[in-house]
Formats: C-alpha cells, sequence, structure tokens
C-alpha cells in the first residue's frame, strides 16, 4: 500500500493505516540469511555495551566490559585490546519510571577516535580519548526527569572535526570538542520564570538522537508536557556553522509526528532526507505495529503559529522492535526474528526467525546481536541491496 503526494496530509495517512492495521503487504526478494557466530574472549568477562567503530576496517567494534574497561575487538580476527578505562557514576538513588531501568551506553565518534559512556535514563556521562585513555569530559544532563529518555548524545563529523551533542539541561542541547570539552555553543538559557517565554525559550524534554549517515542532521526523540512525544529533526551544518540557537529554535527545526505518552521506540534514518520512525497512531493505548516515513527536504500541513513539520511521505503496517538501514531497506527486529522492508512501497520481502540484532556496522554491513558472549553477525551483501 503506498501513499504519499504534496496534498496528503500526514494524519490521513495514520487513520488509513489504523483502520486496516492487520493489513501487510508482502513481496518475494532474495534475501542471504547465514550467520556468523564469533565468540568473544573469556578474558573480557561480561560485557555491558558495544559499539560499531564504523572508521575501522572490517567488523572492528568497541566493548564495554560490566568493569568499565573499555576494549577495541576485531570480529574477523578475534584481536583485542584494552584502550581506556571509564568510572562513570552509578547513580545509587535513580528510581526507574515506566520500566526503564538505568543502563549503561557506548557511543564511538565516526572517525573512532572518542567514545563516551553515558546512563541511558539517567543524568551521568563520560567522553573518553581513545587514543591516550583519557576523560575529556565529564557529562551532566540534569536533574530534570532524566529517567524519561535515554542520555541525549551523539558524534559528528564538521569541517574534518569531530564534536559530541550532548544534553546538558533538560531543555538544552550543547555543543563540544571531545578532545578538550571546549563548550562551542556557547549562548545564554533562556529563563522562563521571568514572565513571558523569552525569545528561543525551548519547551522540550531532549530525548535520544539519531544522527544521519551524512552526519549533517540529527532526529531529537524528545517530548512535551502534557507527556507527548515529538521527535524533531534540525540541521547540525546549520547549529555548528552559522546559527547557535538552531537547537532551539532555528529554521531547520521540524517536527515529525506527535503521540501522546509515546516515545523512546526505533528511528532510524533510511537515507539523508528521509526518517522512519515506528509505530502506528497518535496515542500509546491505540499505537499498532508500523513504519512512517517523513522527507525532511520537504514541509507538510502544520497549524498557523507552530513549529513546522516534515513531510509525512508512507505510513505502511507490520514493523516492529528496532529499526535498522542498509542498503536501501529498512530492518525491524522484534521478538519474532528480523524482518526486511521495502521503505518505499511498505512491501515485506523477507524475514529470519530467532534472530533480534542490536546493533549496525556501517563499514562491514552487519546486523549484530549479543548472545551468549558471542558477536553473532548477518552480513547483508550486495545481492540483498538496492543500491
Amino acid at each position: 500500500m503506498t501513499f504519499g503526494g504534496d496534498n496528503v496530509s500526514p494524519m490521513s495517512l495514520v487513520d488509513e493505516i489504523a483502520g486496516n492495521r492487520q493489513s501487510v503487504a508482502t513481496r518475494e526478494a532474495p534475501f542471504a540469511t547465514a550467520l556468523t557466530t564469533t565468540a568473544l574472549p573469556v578474558e573480557l568477562g561480561p560485557i555491558a555495551d558495544l559499539a560499531p567503530i564504523h572508521a575501522a576496517r572490517g567488523s572492528a567494534w568497541l566493548l564495554l566490559s560490566a568493569s568499565g574497561a573499555l576494549l577495541r575487538f576485531d570480529a574477523d580476527t578475534r584481536a583485542w585490546s584494552t584502550v581506556a578505562e571509564c568510572s562513570v557514576a552509578v547513580e545509587p538513588d535513580h528510581e526507574p519510571w515506566n520500566n526503564r531501568a538505568l543502563r549503561r551506553r557506548l557511543h564511538v565518534s565516526p572517525c573512532g577516535r572518542f567514545a563516551a559512556v553515558v546512563n541511558d535514563y539517567g543524568r551521568h556521562g563520560q567522553v573518553l580519548d581513545l587514543g591516550s585513555g583519557r576523560v575529556t569530559m565529564s557529562l551532566d544532563g540534569g536533574d530534570d526527569d532524566p529517567e524519561t529518555v535515554p542520555f541525549s548524545l551523539a558524534f559528528f563529523q564538521a569541517r574534518d572535526r569531530a564534536v559530541v551533542v550532548h544534553r546538558s539541561a533538560w531543555n538544552r542541547l550543547d555543543l563540544s570538542d571531545p578532545a578538550t570539552g571546549e563548550l562551542l555553543s556557547v549562548r545564554d538559557t533562556p529563563d522562563r520564570r521571568q514572565g513571558e517565554a523569552p525569545p528561543h525559550y525551548l519547551d522540550y524534554f531532549h530525548g535520544a538522537l539519531i544522527v544521519d549517515p551524512t552526519g549533517t542532521r540529527v532526529v531529537d526523540d524528545g517530548w512535551i508536557w502534557h507527556p507527548v512525544g515529538v521527535p524533531t529533526t534540525f540541521s547540525l551544518a546549520r547549529w555548528y556553522g552559522e546559527n547557535v540557537w538552531e537547537s532551539d529554535d532555528g529554521p531547520s527545526r521540524l517536527e515529525l509526528c506527535a503521540r501522546s505518552y509515546y516515545w523512546d521506540h526505533a528511528i532510524v534514518w533510511l537515507d539523508d532526507h528521509r526518517v522512519a520512525v515506528a509505530g502506528i497512531g497518535d496515542d500509546e493505548d491505540s499505537i499498532s505495529p508500523g513504519a512512517r516515513i517523513f522527507d525532511v527536504t520537504r514541509r507538510g500541513a502544520a497549524a498557523p503559529g507552530s513549529t513546522p513539520c516534515a513531510d509525512e511521505v508512507l505510513a505502511f503496517a507490520g514493523p516492529s522492535g528496532l529499526f535498522f538501514s542498509e542498503g536501501g531497506w529498512l530492518f525491524s527486529a522484534s521478538d519474532a526474528g528480523l524482518s526486511r522492508w521495502d521503505p518505499t512501497t511498505g512491501e515485506q520481502n523477507g524475514h529470519l526467525a530467532g534472530f533480534r540484532p542490536t546493533h549496525h556496522h556501517r563499514g562491514s554491513r552487519e546486523l549484530v546481536q549479543l548472545v551468549d558472549a558471542s558477536l553473532v553477525r548477518l552480513a547483508v551483501i550486495p545481492d540483498d541491496n538496492r543500491a
């Protein structure tokens, strides 16, 4: 089922899918499903998280051990080395919200030189230089409802320079130099308590940050009060190079959709202009499995005076769980296994039961799951690719 066109409103797409929730289109297509299992060396101990090193050749990974060690691991050769140690606060007073337990999360910069370890659903983290092993930044996302969102952090490259985006308050993001900790987005934080909302004031709880493959835009999966999930997107290039207020109210800032009590679910960039967002519907109690596709280069209908919206070009039933994109396909990973979808038609054209990847390595074009101290890897081979 295909939707689109300049005269189709975003809600018409959602309403039509919601009325036919069980309709999943399928089409046969080649799908290589051979899995490779790579055992981790027993010396590494339990692994808390892992992240791909996209800049390296082959299947290179950074692993975070339960003890706080950062380990570089080559899944092709099984060679490994310790590159740093982190000491992120454990936040003993943390109280989980809506079953979101505090967990450590690992991020790696596109150049492979820097890493961050943060507490998702908490307020603390660290940035480390993997070359020297030195902690370059201590992070604090603030004490206002951090338990509702993963820690807002992402790396991107700007003019051959690594930059880290991070939450420094519930409604403020900042840019910093991960090598030195230098703040690159110096600005005053507007204070609403002085009366009417001042210029640049942002009434928004920042959430998970997802950077596009080119490093030019980001999706912020945050929410507004009274709890409504409103993923937004804006230009990192404009923020870094032109307008220090771009993340707050810049002209590139667009909303994708709004769902009552619903955020912190799958979002993935399909390319540098299309975003896939999980869930059909506009309220937590009525969301059904599916994907909504937004084109951030086109503006859709928006109420007068509200934040402009990206154009919703397609919505289709079926995908659930985590989302990935490789070779022009949308992949969804749930308890049912891994499914492959054509994001231009909404058709399911492949399925692999029993495999639920949690990470995507763009360099080696692999989807990977950590199972019993082993990496289970699926290579998306050229025969599977749309591009």
